[in-house]
């Protein structure tokens, strides 16, 4: 079998060995989610319960509007579920108040959106440096630089978004994220602003950092290729989990 993968067309998008997943970095236990207001109002997650290792990496998919990116923000804590418990690295998040919630998420969780998100008038170096300076960090501009040498802009860390090609843009966002050493990463759609080529490169560097890091990764992504890069991949539909199965090239025979 190991043959048969090594010489499949998809054999570059074979993760390193599966790491043996240590304590639940996240553990999400019944957790119901509605949006809107009257008769507007959908409900979105429906009695999830979810286990993630530390150190894990899970691969989130499903059809349009089955709840993917809504889970994701319940894990990054950008979303509070109607009911349910969310707890990540050892907090739960229904004991924090708002304030509580945003300094926990800007020390634990790195967050990389589809959008890339960075503010137009910060040059790439101010906007990884900013969250660290609000945070309270004293090294900002230092750490700042750091992560963006990693990402391959050292050369590009005085320019402003306007002035970075798409690609460079995630890696700023990239760097962002990691700046402040999270426990977890939750990447929504990564690379749908992306052409191939591009879009390759930012999926290898995400996948680099969480070797050399050991974080916790969770991505949503509509590429089932992508999505089996994971140790585990997790298929929503409808608001529930319709399938969690560790990740499986499928040769063609």
């Amino acid at each position: 079998m190991d043959s048969l993968i090594e010489s499949s067309p998809l054999a570059g998008l074979v993760a390193s060995p599966i790491a043996r997943p240590g304590p639940d970095t996240i553990a999400i236990s019944n957790v119901d989610l509605s949006l809107g207001a009257g008769a507007a109002r959908v409900h979105i997650l429906k009695d999830i319960s979810l286990r993630v290792g530390q150190g894990e990496t899970i691969g989130l998919i499903g059809p349009s509007g089955s709840g993917k990116s809504t889970l994701l923000m319940v894990m990054a804590g950008l979303e509070r579920p109607d009911s349910g418990e969310v707890v990540v690295n050892g907090t739960p998040f229904n004991a924090l108040d708002e304030d509580a919630l945003a300094r926990f998420r800007g020390r634990q969780v790195g967050i990389v959106f589809q959008s890339f998100h960075l503010i137009p008038t910060m040059t790439a170096l101010e906007n990884v440096a900013v969250p660290l300076e609000l945070a309270g960090h004293d090294d900002a501009a230092a750490r700042a630089a750091q992560e963006l040498e990693s990402v391959g802009l050292g050369h590009r860390m005085h320019h402003y978004p306007s002035q970075l090609s798409g690609g460079e843009q995630q890696r700023v966002a990239l760097a962002r994220a990691l700046a402040p050493d999270p426990a977890i990463l939750v990447a929504d759609e990564p690379t749908g602003n992306l052409d191939d080529t591009t879009g390759k490169q930012i999926v290898d560097l995400l996948f680099t950092k969480h070797a050399e890091r050991g974080m916790t990764l969770v991505l949503v992504t509509h590429d089932s290729a992508l999505a089996h890069r994971c140790d585990r991949v997790v298929r929503l539909r409808s608001g529930r989990i319709e399938s969690d199965n560790k990740a499986q090239v499928k040769v063609e025979a």
